[in-house]
Order: structure tokens, then C-alpha cells, then sequence
């Protein structure tokens, strides 16, 4: 990795340089004037601007518009959020805050330190006849006349490439956009005890809240930033037509991955971590297809599989054994799958394997039948519940009935699945995640709505109460599923379900 730079000095006395300084002593940048002029000079004409409208801009002015009606005359601030350190002085590869992606459309890598701020209007006289008008604050690209160019490893083009210009991003996103150092007076702006109060995202950018608290220490606000997240993460709640469409690709690159993990089963089988092979194929197709993985891929081999979110993937992968692959590529747009599927690492289910399967499959369908328009959300999870808690009593695994076992006051049948059977799905893998209970666990289904459906059973390698012969086997089965105004759709119906539709397509790949 390239070094940061900076001027070239005298070496300094060992105990003379303060502590938060001595980064900068691998550095060495030419800092004389005449290599200052020689660098910012003789550069060629930039290329005409290829921006063009975003296809998400319609649709993100809707949901500032939504968000809109809930905060009259409030100011909103929403930052993209910033770089989040690694190690020492390297970072991890920039995600913007959900809700700044969400409100704006910018995916990807952009816009590291940006604000989003939705400023109070008279009703009506705001964007879409609502009651903000949208400004986007953003650090604009540098001209080659400046030290940023050259010298600015978080920013300048030299390091991080070409930023795009205010009047790029304008366009791009359909908001008004205007540069970062105007942020603080615009938010300051009618600040006051009767003035505008104004609410911040918690969590996204401690620099933008301390800038936040500190214009508004006056007039005691700060108390209606949780409201604001709530808002936020319930805005999501539905997806739009663009939204949807995101997601899908998201399932079909997935699907994608899937393949390839299949294909490379053998090479996973010959390594000491074939785990890490099946991870590295995914993760590396994700990259090649998407912007990167939308959660920690689990690939979890044998006795692993019973570790419910097992992501050190350092085990082997063996002949005779099941493997669960809980993975999910995150597209360009930030939108991401989330898909599980166990498979037999040789292509054939044991008895006993197919056994387990079937039951997590039939739970899974269990759900996906209850999964409709004027169902609630909870409804799903204890429909799933029903199959396994019948089952585990039909193998005698239960101390008391299914009946018994599935009273609140006792579930047993828990004790082989302790998660729970859905979450919503979109700019984040557990989206939503803010949202009242009223609007989530104990919500009506309705159109729009994406979330998983993903009973398992986890059967631990020492867990004395069941039969050898169920030692060590975990299976989970996970779907992305929408809901439509007459039912439901399996986003990722295309990757067989069915364990023999899963012999069949595993043995057509490993021809």
C-alpha cells in the first residue's frame, strides 16, 4: 500500500516529536516550492462530464418527501458517515450510512463525510410540495492548482482518484448540492428556543453530532434524534418498484455465487480450510459482480454448521458431511441478498441428513404459506415452529408433546432452534432493525414488504439428549421472499430447494 506523504525535515530528537505526529516519519513528500509548481502545473483539459440522472432519483425524492410529513418545520441531518479505522492508519473500504444511501441513491464508495440535510419550508413549498427543501453538503472535487491534489491521502486525486464536482453529484441525484464548509452555517441557521430544532442520525459521524450539539446546546433539543432513526429504518419498511428490482438483482448474483461454490466443492474438499476456499469464491465473485458481500459469508462444514453464525471458516470440508452456506452479495446500490442453503458436500444426502432437511424444508414452506397479504409478521415464525416442534416429537426428541412444547411458557423444541424465523431484508441484511414492534414483530403483512424465511435445526456434536445418529448435523434453509398484493414471491426460487433438485443440480455441476 502506497504511504501518505509528508514535507522532508531534519530528523527530529527522539523525545521532541509528540506521539500522534510520528505516523508521519515513514513519509517522505518533496515539499519545496519548485516541485509544488512543477506538480500542479501541465496537466491536460478534464473530460466533459458523463453524469447522468440516477435511475434511484425518483424514488429517493419520494422518501424524503415520506419523511418529510413526520417532521414539520424540523431540520433533518443525515451524514453518510466517514472512514472507520482497520489498523493504525488503514481503513476499511467506505459504506455510507443506510439511511444517507436510502435518502440519496448514492451506493457504492460515495460519499465519505457527506451530509444530507433536509431543510425546513413553509408546507408546500419544499421539494414535491412537502415541507424540506434537500441539500446535499458534500467535499467536492479539488482543482490540480491545490495541495490536496497531491498531498491529501484521504481526498486528493492522486491518492483516491477523481472526486466528482457539485455539479456532477446535482445531477446524478436530482438534489441541490452544495460544498461541506457551507454545513455549519446552514445548519446553524434559525437555530434557537423558538426557532428550528434540529435532529441528527445517531451513530453515523461524531464530528457532524459534536458540530449538531454544539448549535443547538441552547435550546435543549436532541431529545427527537432516536425518533428521527426510528423513522429512518421504518421508512424502509416497504419497498418501492426500484427497490425491488435492486433486490432481485441482488438474489440472481447470489445465485450466481452459489454455482461457483458448488463447482469448487472438490478444490474445498483437497484444502485443510476448505472452508476458506468456499468463502474466497464467493467473496471473490461478489467483488467481480457486486460491491462486496453484504454480511460475514458463513460456510460451515460439518459440526461448524451448528454454530449459527459461524464465520471463521477455517475448517475442512469433507466427504459425507453437510455443508451450510449462509451468503449474500451486496449490489452496487447497497441492496443485499441473504440466502442459505446446506448441502451435501459429495453431492448425495445421507438418510439421516435428508431426514433433517426435509423437516427445516417443510417448516420453511410452513411459512412461506402463512407468508400474505393481512397476516402478521410473527405469524410466519410460529407457523415454521409448528413443523419443527411436530417433528422433533415424531423422532422422540421432545420430553413433552408438540403441544406442550410449543406453550410460551416452555419450548422445548427451541432448544435445536433458537433463532427466529424471519427478518426484514434490504440496504441492510437485518433491515429495519430500528422499527417499533408494532411495525415489525406485530405488523400486517403487506405489499412491498421483503424479508427472509429461514427455520434451521442445529444439532450439536456432544448434545446427549438426541441419538448419535443426529450428532453434528446443522441445516438451515434461507429464502428472500416479497410480499405481492395477492401472496408472496420467492425472490430465490431459482436455487433448488428440494433435496433431490439439489442431487440433481449438484451432480449436473460437478460433471
Amino acid at each position: 500500500m502506497s504511504q501518505d506523504v509528508t514535507p522532508e525535515t531534519s530528523p527530529a530528537e527522539p523525545d521532541a516529536q509528540p506521539l500522534a505526529d510520528r505516523g508521519s516519519n515513514r513519509a517522505q513528500r518533496p515539499g519545496s516550492p519548485e516541485f509544488v509548481a512543477w506538480i500542479t502545473s501541465g496537466w491536460g483539459e478534464r473530460p466533459a462530464s458523463s453524469a447522468t440522472r440516477s435511475p434511484a432519483a425518483d424514488h429517493t425524492a419520494s422518501r424524503r418527501s415520506a419523511l418529510s410529513g413526520q417532521f414539520s418545520g424540523e431540520r433533518l441531518v443525515v451524514p453518510a458517515g466517514t472512514f472507520k479505522v482497520r489498523s493504525n492508519d488503514t481503513d476499511y473500504r467506505f459504506r455510507p450510512h443506510s439511511a444517507f444511501a436510502h435518502l440519496t441513491g448514492l451506493g457504492v464508495e460515495q460519499e465519505p463525510d457527506a451530509v444530507l440535510v433536509l431543510h425546513p419550508v413553509e408546507d408546500g413549498a419544499g421539494d414535491d410540495g412537502s415541507g424540506h427543501h434537500a441539500v446535499l453538503y458534500v467535499r467536492p472535487l479539488a482543482g490540480r492548482d491545490t495541495d490536496e491534489f497531491f498531498s491529501d491521502s484521504r481526498y486528493g486525486e492522486f491518492w483516491v482518484g477523481a472526486r466528482p464536482t457539485l455539479e456532477d453529484l446535482e445531477t446524478t441525484t436530482g438534489i441541490t448540492t452544495r460544498h461541506i464548509d457551507d454545513l455549519r452555517d446552514a445548519l446553524a441557521k434559525d437555530v434557537g428556543p423558538d426557532g428550528v430544532q434540529v435532529l441528527v442520525v445517531p451513530g453515523a459521524d461524531e464530528t457532524v453530532e459534536a458540530v449538531v450539539e454544539e448549535i443547538r446546546a441552547a435550546e435543549a433539543a436532541g431529545a427527537r434524534d432516536e425518533k428521527l432513526a426510528e423513522a429512518l429504518s421504518e421508512l424502509r419498511l416497504i419497498k418501492d418498484a426500484y427497490e425491488i428490482e435492486q433486490m432481485q438483482l441482488a438474489v440472481d448474483v447470489t445465485i450466481e455465487g452459489f454455482v461457483k461454490i458448488v463447482s469448487r466443492l472438490p478444490v474445498a474438499q483437497e484444502h485443510e480450510r476448505g472452508e476458506r476456499v468456499i468463502e474466497g469464491t464467493f467473496v471473490g465473485h461478489a467483488r467481480q459482480e457486486g460491491n462486496a458481500v453484504g454480511y460475514e459469508t458463513i460456510a460451515a462444514a460439518g459440526e461448524h454448521a451448528t454454530t449459527l453464525h459461524w464465520i471463521d471458516n477455517d475448517g475442512p470440508v469433507r466427504a459425507g458431511e453437510l455443508v451450510l452456506i449462509d451468503a449474500g452479495v451486496e449490489v452496487d446500490s447497497l441492496y443485499t441478498a441473504d440466502v442459505t442453503r446446506t448441502l451435501p458436500v459429495d453431492g448425495t444426502f445421507t438418510e439421516v441428513q435428508r431426514r433433517v432437511y426435509q423437516a427445516v424444508l417443510d417448516a420453511a414452506d410452513a411459512a412461506f404459506a402463512v407468508a400474505v397479504p393481512g397476516a402478521r409478521f410473527r405469524d410466519i415464525h410460529a407457523a415454521a415452529m409448528e413443523v419443527i416442534a411436530h417433528r422433533l416429537a415424531d423422532w422422540g426428541l421432545l420430553p413433552v408433546t408438540a403441544e406442550e412444547a410449543l406453550d410460551p411458557e416452555k419450548q422445548h423444541h427451541r432448544r435445536w432452534m433458537v433463532h427466529g424465523t424471519s427478518h426484514h431484508l434490504g440496504i441492510d441484511v437485518h433491515d429495519c432493525a430500528l422499527a417499533r414492534s408494532e411495525h415489525y414483530l406485530d405488523a400486517v403483512l403487506e405489499p412491498g414488504m421483503v424479508f427472509t424465511i429461514e427455520p434451521g435445526l442445529y444439532f450439536k456434536s456432544d448434545d446427549l439428549v438426541v441419538p448419535a445418529e443426529y450428532r453434528g448435523i446443522g441445516v438451515r434453509i434461507e429464502d428472500d421472499v416479497l410480499i405481492t398484493a395477492d401472496g408472496n414471491v420467492n425472490l430465490s426460487a431459482a436455487l433448488p430447494r428440494e433435496p433431490d433438485a439439489i442431487e440433481a443440480w449438484m451432480a449436473d455441476l460437478l460433471q
